[in-house]
């Protein structure tokens, strides 16, 4: 492959980084985060958090604190080569599913949240409703009720669409 015009492959390696790492972001990750997993994407071999420092000119420190984030979230995995006494990490290769999986997972996490919230304050609001003596109140209190029924089953739904959409599920199933 030749490259033509006034791109250099450093233009273009630096464009495909920035790029990639914006959708990155889509997913809830920081834009550090997102550069420091295309970095390791990118990168042939494992990295060590020296190499990711030197790649990004970042500082040491913040290549662990990023590196422990994307491990928790299973983006990237730490290996081990024979004779290498440091620490090193790579990019877990499939995309796709590991993406959607993290991505998923935090949405299920969220909307199970926030239902039991929903549900905590429905609560609330039944054993003070009999304390309601206005028929305003009692309208207001009904008309609040029925629209948290609402919210709640806007999270189950959220919940079950997220959960036909994991990967992880799809793949048990198959």
């Amino acid at each position: 492959m030749v490259l033509t015009d006034h791109h250099t492959f450093e233009d273009i390696h630096t464009k495909v980084m920035h790029e990639f790492s914006k959708t990155l972001e889509m997913f809830g990750l920081t834009p550090a985060d997102a550069r420091l997993f295309v970095t390791l994407y990118l990168h042939k071999d494992p990295m060590t958090l020296d190499d990711m420092s030197e790649a990004l000119g970042k500082s040491k420190t913040s290549m662990s604190t990023g590196v422990r984030g994307l491990l928790e979230q299973g983006l990237v995995e730490r290996v081990w080569k024979k004779g290498f006494r440091k620490d090193l990490y790579q990019a877990n290769e499939n995309l796709y599913k590991n993406f959607m999986s993290s991505y998923i997972q935090k949405w299920q996490i969220a909307a199970d949240e926030q239902k039991e919230t929903l549900k905590s304050m429905e609560d609330k609001l039944e054993v003070q409703y009999k304390d309601f003596t206005k028929d305003n109140q009692m309208q207001l209190a009904n008309d609040l009720y029925r629209r948290m029924e609402d919210m709640i089953q806007f999270h189950e739904m959220i919940a079950k669409a997220f959960y036909e959409l994991d990967p992880d599920h799809h793949s048990s199933t198959q």
